[in-house]
């Protein structure tokens, strides 16, 4: 699968974000085509069909997370005993 430039995810979400805070659901037809434009890519640029899922897939990718990184699951207890870097 072609993976979506770093930059490029970021302004999607970045769009799609401003768009929501905006309310172009209930906007005019050209925001709410906007919006559905750049949720089709966001979809497409990260494999998924919900834009929920989009967004979570677009933000792991931009937090830096790898598959064998485990960071988001530590807790703040396990988070204590991991040694500063």
């Amino acid at each position: 699968m072609l993976m979506a430039h770093p930059a490029v995810l970021k302004d999607l979400i970045a769009q799609y974000e401003a768009l929501t805070l905006l309310g172009a659901e209930e906007s005019t037809p050209q925001a709410r085509q906007r919006l559905a434009d750049i949720s089709y890519t966001l979809c497409v640029a990260t494999g998924t069909r919900d834009v929920d899922m989009a967004l979570i897939a677009a933000r792991h990718r931009l937090s830096g997370a790898r598959p064998e990184d485990d960071s988001l699951l530590l807790t703040s207890a396990s988070a204590e005993q991991v040694p500063a870097v």
